[in-house]
């Protein structure tokens, strides 16, 4: 799988305890990816952060959220992650979406044997 030199990052803002179908939505969103073979996907959590509402979410032991902001990136050709785009209108009830363009320096996909 190649990712061309000029492509795009997607990247998706949710909240942990975000759901798509029973399941979590940060799940969902990957195997979506996957399913339209996008060149890969990363699920970054983190430990702190707030959205529109202000509401802090931390994982601080004293004020622990079981809703830690999570980032997910996908990088691939604005064609591959354009399809993408209206499975995530169906998917995303609340978050933000961005797209920027990037420049891919190194990429090695698994080779066949």
């Amino acid at each position: 799988m190649q990712i061309p030199e000029d492509a795009i990052l997607l990247r998706i803002f949710i909240g942990e305890s975000d759901r798509w179908e029973h399941g979590p939505l940060y799940e969902a969103i990957v195997l979506k990816a996957r399913e339209l073979h996008l060149g890969g996907a990363t699920v970054l959590r983190g430990p702190m952060g707030y959205g529109k509402t202000s509401r802090l979410h931390t994982a601080k032991i004293l004020n622990l959220s079981t809703d830690l902001p999570l980032v997910i990136e996908i990088v691939d050709s604005e064609e591959k992650i354009n399809a993408l785009l209206p499975e995530l209108d169906k998917m995303i009830s609340g978050g933000l979406v961005t797209l920027e363009k990037v420049k891919v320096l190194h990429y090695r996909g698994m080779e066949k044997s």
